[in-house]
C-alpha cells in the first residue's frame, strides 16, 4: 500500500501462461486439479507417519537458548548465534562488525536492509529521481536470490537495522520527494494507476461509483487575474487513482492548461454547487474570447454529462472516519520475536493505518505500523483464548486514559470446522516467508492453536526454542499447499543446506518421513480485486511498515500480487495478498445502516446534467465589465447571483 493515488492493489488470472517458460522436471502422475490449479496427489504418495509435536502448554515467555550457543551484541540488543563458522564481515555504509551470515543480502556487504537502501540512495538518489520523473525507467539489476538466514541471524539484523535507522535519523536527512509528481510520473510513461476500487480497505474504496473519464466538475480556475477565488468547469481526462488529470471547459483539445489534481480535495465539487453557494463561475482568459454567448456554450457542452453526485464530499469524509483511536490497548506481534504477541497502544491513526507504540517503551519510540484491518493485532485476550504465546507486559497497571480496543472492531476471519479432517503438527506445505516477503519457502506446521490458528516454521531456518514461529490463519493467502509454487512457475526457496537440488517434494517427504497438508484445507477463494500486470500504486514497504512506496504490480497469481518497488532492485520485491475484504460484524451493519440513509445505493452514482438545470436563473451572465472592475485584463466573467 495500500493507500493509493496510483494505488493499490479480475478476472481470474494466473500468469502461469504468460511467464518465461522453464523446463519442469518430472514427477509422478496425479490425479486431478482443484479449482486453483493444485493436485490431491501429494497426500497419497507421503508416509503416513505421526510428526513430533511441540508443546502444546500456552507459553507466556519465549523459552531461553542454551548457554552454549555464541553470543552476539548489537546496539544494546543480545542475541545467540547457532551456527558461528561463517566468519566476521564488516558493514559498508556504518562500519559496524558482525557475523557474516547475520548480514543482509546474498553478498553480505550489508549489516541490515537499511544501511543497503541508504548506501544504494546516496550514489543513486539523483539518478533514480531523475529516471521516475523525467524517463520512468528507473534502474535495474538482475535478480538476486537472497539466501536462508536462521532465525536470529535475521533478528541479528533486523536489530541493527533498527539502531542505524535511528542514528541516520539524527544525522542525515532523508531523501526528499518534494520533486515527485504522480501526474508527471503517469503521463510522462503513459503508465495506468490501479483504480480507486481496488481498494477495499482504503477511503472511497467501496463507494467510489462510476467516477471515470469526461464526469465534469467545477474548480478553482487559476487561468485568471480577479482578486477574488473564482470557479470554472472541468472534465475529467485521465484518472490515477484518487488524482484526476482535468482540462477547462472551452479548451477542447488543447492540452496547454491541463492540471492533475486529487478529486477528493475540498476544491472539487459538481456542477451547480456554484450556483448553489453564490460562487463565480469566471472561464479562463485564455478562452474569453472564444465565445461571446458562454452561457449557451455550458447548456450545449454540459446537457447530459455527468457530475459528481451532491453528497460526493459528505461520503469523502465518512469514509475518513475510523473506529481506532488513540490511547486503545491492543495485542500486537511482537516484532522482535514472531512467536509471541505483546500489549501495544494506538499512538495515531492515519488513513486506516495505525501507530501503535509498545506499551513498555517509555520513550515511545518502540512502535510498530499496520493497518486496522491487519491479521497482526488482536483484542485484549485473544492470545489467551487460543493458546499463543504471549510477553507479560511489566506494567501492572493501566496508564490514565488507556483503554481496551473493543472485539467486534478488529478483522473477523472465517470460521472453520476443526473436529474433522484438519492440519496436524509436521504437516508440510508452502509459505511466505514474514521475515523476507521476497521469497515463499518450504514450511512445517508446529503447533494447531485454537479458532484455526497455526504455528508456521520455515525448514532450516528454526530456532531450537521455536522463537521465529509465526501465526497464519487457516484462511490466511500467505500459506499454500505442496506445489503450489511449481504449479504457477514460481522459485520455492528450499531449506537452508539442503543440497538436493533442484528440489523436489516428493523426495523431500519421503527424506524427512513427512505428509503434505491436504489442499482441501486451504483457502481457493479469489476475490475479483481490479488489478492488472504494470498498474502503479502506492504500497506499504512490509519490511519497513513506516515507508509507502511507488510500486508496480509485476506478477498476479490468483488473489497473490507480487509488488515491485520502483527505483530499487528485484530482491526487495514483496508478495502480498491482493484484498483486504475482511470487516467486523459490527462495521457492515453500521454501513448497512448508512447505506439506507442513502436510499440503498451501495455505490454512488454520477448525476446525468439536464438542460433546465443548466439553464436557470441562477446561473447569471454579466458582459462589458471592464479592466478595472475585474482587476486585469478579462472582459468577461459568470456570476451566480445570491
Amino acid at each position: 500500500m495500500i493507500v493509493d493515488p496510483g494505488c493499490i492493489l479480475r478476472s481470474y488470472m494466473c500468469l502461469a501462461c504468460s511467464a518465461p517458460k522453464t523446463k519442469r522436471s518430472s514427477r509422478p502422475t496425479r490425479n486431478r486439479r482443484d479449482a486453483s490449479g493444485m493436485f490431491d496427489g501429494y497426500d497419497s504418495c507421503s508416509e503416513d507417519t505421526s510428526s513430533s509435536s511441540s508443546s502444546e502448554e500456552s507459553e507466556e515467555e519465549v523459552a531461553p537458548l542454551p548457554s552454549n550457543l555464541p553470543i552476539i551484541k548489537n546496539n544494546g540488543q543480545v542475541y545467540t548465534y547457532p551456527d558461528g563458522k561463517s566468519g566476521m564481515a564488516t558493514c559498508e555504509m556504518c562500519g559496524m562488525v558482525g557475523v557474516r551470515d547475520a548480514f543482509y543480502s546474498k553478498t553480505k556487504r550489508f549489516c541490515s536492509v537499511s544501511c543497503s537502501r541508504s548506501y544504494s540512495s546516496n550514489s543513486k538518489k539523483a539518478s533514480i529521481l531523475a529516471r521516475l520523473q523525467v524517463t520512468g525507467k528507473p534502474p535495474t539489476k538482475k535478480a538476486k536470490v537472497l539466501q536462508k538466514q536462521p532465525l536470529v541471524a535475521k533478528l541479528a539484523a533486523y536489530a541493527q537495522y533498527q539502531a542505524t535507522l535511528q542514528n541516520q535519523a539524527k544525522t542525515k536527512a532523508a531523501v526528499s520527494m518534494e520533486g515527485f509528481s504522480w501526474g508527471n510520473y503517469i503521463n510522462s510513461n503513459s503508465f495506468i494507476a490501479a483504480p480507486v476500487t481496488c481498494f477495499k480497505h482504503a477511503p472511497m474504496g467501496t463507494c467510489w461509483g462510476d467516477i471515470s473519464e469526461n464526469v465534469r466538475v467545477e474548480v478553482p480556475n487559476t487561468d485568471c487575474s480577479l482578486p477574488t477565488k473564482v470557479f470554472w468547469i472541468a472534465g475529467i481526462v485521465k484518472l490515477a487513482g484518487y488524482n484526476a488529470l482535468l482540462r477547462y471547459e472551452g479548451f477542447e483539445n488543447d492540452s496547454g492548461l491541463d492540471f492533475w489534481c486529487n478529486i477528493c480535495g475540498s476544491d472539487i465539487h459538481p456542477v451547480g454547487w456554484c450556483a448553489a453557494s453564490g460562487k463565480p463561475l469566471v472561464p479562463p482568459r485564455t478562452i474569453q474570447h472564444k465565445y461571446t454567448n458562454w452561457k449557451a456554450f455550458l447548456v450545449k457542452r454540459l446537457t447530459g454529462a455527468k457530475t459528481l453526485p451532491p453528497d460526493f464530499s459528505q461520503k469523502v469524509s465518512e469514509s475518513m472516519q475510523y473506529p481506532f483511536k488513540p490511547c486503545m490497548r491492543v495485542e500486537v506481534v511482537d516484532k522482535r520475536h514472531l512467536c509471541r504477541t505483546r500489549v501495544a497502544v494506538v499512538e495515531s491513526v492515519i488513513g486506516g493505518r495505525l501507530r501503535l507504540v509498545y506499551e513498555e517503551s517509555e520513550d515511545r519510540t518502540d512502535d510498530f505500523w499496520c493497518h486496522m484491518h491487519s491479521p497482526l493485532i488482536h483484542h485484549i485476550g485473544w492470545s489467551r483464548s487460543i493458546g499463543h504465546r504471549f510477553k507479560r507486559s511489566d506494567i501492572t497497571k493501566k496508564q490514565d486514559g488507556h483503554f481496551d480496543t473493543p472485539p467486534h472492531l478488529f478483522a473477523k476471519v472465517k470460521e472453520v470446522d476443526q473436529t474433522g479432517e484438519w492440519f496436524k503438527e509436521g504437516m508440510k506445505l508452502e509459505a511466505i516467508d514474514p521475515l523476507n516477503l521476497s521469497t515463499i519457502c518450504v514450511a512445517t506446521i508446529r503447533k494447531v492453536l485454537a479458532d484455526g490458528f497455526l504455528m508456521i516454521g520455515i525448514d532450516g531456518s528454526e530456532a531450537a526454542d521455536g522463537s521465529d514461529w509465526f501465526c497464519y490463519h487457516a484462511t490466511s493467502p500467505s500459506i499454500f499447499p505442496v506445489g503450489f509454487c511449481e504449479i504457477n512457475m514460481i522459485e520455492l526457496t528450499p531449506p537452508r543446506g539442503y543440497t538436493k537440488l533442484p528440489f523436489k517434494w516428493f523426495d523431500y517427504l519421503r527424506e524427512t518421513g513427512s505428509i503434505a497438508a491436504p489442499v482441501k484445507l486451504f483457502n481457493k477463494d479469489v476475490p475479483n480485486h481490479g488489478f492488472r500486470v504494470g498498474m502503479k500504486l502506492e504500497a506499504v514497504d512490509l519490511m519497513e511498515p513506516r515507508l509507502i512506496c511507488v510500486a508496480t504490480v509485476t506478477r498476479i497469481i490468483h488473489r497473490l500480487l507480487r509488488i515491485h518497488f520502483d527505483g530499487w532492485e528485484e530482491e526487495y520485491d514483496q508478495w502480498v495478498d491482493s484484498s483486504r475484504e475482511s470487516q467486523s460484524a459490527s462495521s457492515k451493519q453500521k454501513k448497512k445502516a448508512k447505506s439506507q440513509q442513502y436510499k440503498g445505493h451501495k455505490k454512488m452514482t454520477t448525476l446525468q446534467l439536464k438542460e433546465e438545470l443548466l439553464d436557470g436563473e441562477d446561473y447569471h451572465f454579466l458582459q462589458g465589465a471592464s479592466d478595472q472592475e475585474s482587476n486585469g485584463s478579462a472582459n468577461f466573467y459568470i456570476k451566480q447571483e445570491p
